[in-house]
């Protein structure tokens, strides 16, 4: 490969294999990383064929092919250093001795430019001539076809004494030049994926596993073994965590990177998770406390037990859905492909038709060359018999396919590093050109503008003793991952045995006490109480006093039968006012919608900043997705922010679904985009970088398409010499990727 362009049809290629999940290919180390679908079976051979149909080749890197798969790249620099060493030669003694019509110089020209045709040109005709016989075409046939039109005419030239200019010195100027861009652009790109490189090598290679030894009692008056026990000391001891297993028991010290995820078994510390989430204040760790492979155990000893390994890994997880973004196309990126496909054919005829032009009637050209320059510079126009061939030879040069391909890949690599480096999680390309086109955001409240952490404020009792009504509702609320009831099951007291528990999704969980002609017992939203007969008007009072004040009132019903209320109050998270107020300042229209009453609903908007006829209230997880349809019909594009299982219908209604850092496995499923801080200043961020990130890929196409707009035709009028040509095209791609870089230090 010799471009990004390259590397992008290797991707396509592998991502066309049945099975592949996803396929990472890397210009500056020529390799590519395909992970399958769980459950199949590797087929390395159909992936070789692959990349060779798209007119490259590969081999299957083993353990012990390691050292031949290393020597590619360096032969590569090889060949580059000696064109270099012969470019600079070739240009000492034509600019600077004038030796350029002295006959030895010619021959010793002729001799070093055919070695760097033959050695450092080689990847190009390699190139050039693998597309050539699948039909094809790409920036290698370009570079061979234009340095070797300009070696061929100086050859024939010198052999037939026909004299004039020799152009060897531009025929080995064009390879090198342009293969000293290529490296250039691939130690900047790799620049771009540094963030995913940091991620990758986060986790160490080993761990200190604890090994659990039995030790035998020994008698020695009897001389006789014992089966049971006598000791069980415990040794750390250094492994490799490929050979880690779920259950395993591992031991971290201060400084310790955590190498798996896992629990917290013993002891106290703060961990960094600041790699994964961009939070800098590091997080408590106590027994029973999550750990994730990629943290850093700060300032106390801890022992954890293994819950994760491999791809398992919240680590995996985050990499792979960072590969997954930067390896995909967004739909922008049709325009570019389009053009790219008959650009090169398209150019290879204005070669040959400028070519012919100079060559067969140079007075004509000539004539126009000379108007134009009144215009724009004056030059020295081609002459003689090489006119022709130097002309289409500069045509061929300047024109840069790989800008119009690196266009979009390069900006979105950049913008999906810089999303993760703050803990944004993008899914793929399209994701980040919809999160810059959005008009209005809506905000699930419990867990999203709350912290999704409430707890019982006040219980109001009918018909019962206030224990036992608490007892029944924890019991119902036990099994429940909901916030609410989470909340209500904290409530200390007896668990009651309960039968036929099933959780209502938006509206509550019922179950019954005995056989199935017992009362059903309901605990939820008093929407769904009503709905299931139950009078709450003696209850009206308490319900406005806490609704006022934002608290979530849950109703728990014997049949139709009103036993109590439970005021859960959640607090808003600090700078949501100031959030919503920077969106409502970018343009952006503010909602709010939760399964909580009216009154609940407006006392949060209020406290959020967000307009109460913008909060929808008692909203069931369908009716938030019919919520987002109604945005949509009025030509909003609409942004959903949640982190329920509730909200996995309007996610996914949603053009643009934002899941926050404890949303569900179905919310995270379901969003575009995933941040893993708890902050929610990560939503106006993520919405900014990716307006940055479709700005950039706006502005690459632009420059992309205006270059060879520009260039193409200059060097068919013979303003541009094929030196220039070849450092004018190493240059555009350089900008190309160098706007994109701008990305990594994006700040808000």
């Amino acid at each position: 490969m010799t471009c990004g362009n390259c590397a992008r049809h290797v991707t396509d290629a592998l991502q066309s294999v049945p099975e592949v999940r996803s396929a990472t290919v890397s210009l500056q180390n020529a390799s590519a990383v395909v992970q399958w679908n769980s459950g199949a079976t590797d087929n390395p051979p159909a992936l070789i064929v692959a990349v060779k149909n798209a007119g490259y080749d590969a081999t299957e890197i083993h353990n012990d092919s390691r050292a031949s798969y290393d020597s590619a790249p360096k032969n590569w620099r090889i060949g580059l250093v000696f064109g270099v060493v012969v470019t600079v030669f070739l240009m000492a003694g034509e600019w600077v001795f004038r030796l350029g019509m002295i006959g030895w110089f010619a021959w010793v020209a002729f001799a070093l430019a055919g070695v760097v045709q033959v050695f450092s040109g080689a990847p190009f005709y390699r190139g050039a001539w693998r597309q050539l016989k699948l039909g094809r075409s790409n920036m290698d046939t370009l570079v061979a076809l234009g340095s070797s039109t300009a070696f061929g005419y100086s050859a024939w030239a010198l052999w037939s004494g026909t004299g004039g200019h020799l152009y060897f010195m531009e025929a080995a100027a064009i390879i090198t030049i342009i293969s000293g861009g290529h490296w250039i652009e691939s130690r900047v790109t790799d620049q771009a994926g540094q963030a995913l490189k940091s991620l990758i090598q986060l986790a160490p290679q080993t761990a200190r596993k604890i090994q659990k030894m039995e030790i035998k009692s020994f008698d020695i008056r009897t001389v006789s073994f014992f089966d049971a026990p006598h000791a069980s000391p415990a040794s750390e001891i250094e492994v490799p965590v490929s050979i880690l297993q779920t259950g395993d028991e591992i031991v971290l010290r201060p400084g310790d990177g955590v190498p798996v995820d896992g629990v917290v078994l013993e002891g106290e510390s703060a961990v960094d998770e600041s790699s994964l989430t961009g939070e800098s204040v590091p997080v408590e760790k106590k027994y029973g406390a999550e750990l994730f492979a990629g943290t850093t155990n700060l300032n106390g000893r801890l022992v954890m037990r293994v819950t994760g390994i491999g791809e398992q890994t919240a680590l995996a997880h985050v990499i792979a859905a960072v590969q997954r973004a930067q390896t995909s196309r967004a739909n922008i990126q049709r325009l570019g492909d389009r053009v790219s496909s008959v650009f090169v054919p398209v150019v290879v005829a204005v070669a040959i038709a400028a070519g012919l032009w100079w060559g067969l009637a140079p007075e004509s050209a000539g004539t126009v060359h000379h108007r134009l320059a009144q215009f724009l510079w004056h030059g020295q126009a081609p002459v003689g018999a090489a006119a022709g061939f130097i002309v289409a030879a500069s045509v061929l040069i300047i024109a840069c396919p790989c800008a119009m391909g690196l266009a979009t890949p390069a900006a979105i690599m950049a913008g999906t590093n810089a999303a993760a480096r703050r803990g944004i999680l993008v899914r793929d390309a399209v994701a980040l050109e919809k999160a810059g086109k959005i008009s209005a955001i809506i905000f699930d409240k419990t867990g999203t503008l709350t912290f999704g952490k409430p707890e019982v404020a006040e219980s109001l009792e009918f018909n019962g003793d206030k224990a036992a009504l608490q007892n029944l509702a924890a019991s119902l609320a036990g099994n429940s991952t909901h916030p609410v009831s989470q909340a209500i099951a904290k409530i200390p007291g007896h668990k009651i045995a309960l039968h036929q528990w099933r959780e209502i999704r938006g509206c509550g969980i019922q179950a019954q006490d005995g056989g199935p002609h017992t009362p059903i017992y309901r605990l939820g939203s008093l929407r769904w109480i009503r709905e299931n007969g139950a009078d709450v008007a003696p209850a009206e009072k308490f319900i406005s006093d806490w609704s006022s004040r934002g608290a979530t009132i849950a109703g728990l019903a014997k049949g139709t039968m009103l036993l109590g209320l439970f005021a859960v109050r959640d607090s808003i998270k600090p700078g949501a006012p100031a959030i919503v107020e920077g969106l409502r300042r970018q343009g952006l229209k503010v909602y709010l919608v939760t399964g909580d009453n009216a009154q609940t609903a407006a006392a949060i908007a209020r406290q959020a900043g967000i307009a109460s006829e913008n909060a929808l209230a008692e909203a069931h997880p369908e009716q938030k997705a019919d919520f987002v349809k109604k945005l949509q019909s009025q030509g909003e594009r609409v942004a959903f922010v949640g982190d329920g299982i509730n909200d996995a219908p309007a996610l996914t209604q949603a053009d643009l679904g934002i899941a926050v850092s404890r949303a569900s496995d179905i919310a995270r499923e379901a969003a575009d985009m995933i941040l893993l801080k708890s902050k929610i200043a990560g939503v106006p961020e993520a919405l900014g970088l990716a307006r940055a990130t479709l700005r950039t890929i706006k502005q690459n196409l632009f420059w992309a398409f205006f270059y060879n707009a520009v260039g193409v035709p200059l060097a068919a009028m013979g303003f541009v010499s094929p030196v220039l040509c070849a450092a004018a095209m190493g240059l555009s791609d350089l900008i190309v990727i160098g706007n994109a870089l701008r990305l990594l230090r994006w700040r808000r």
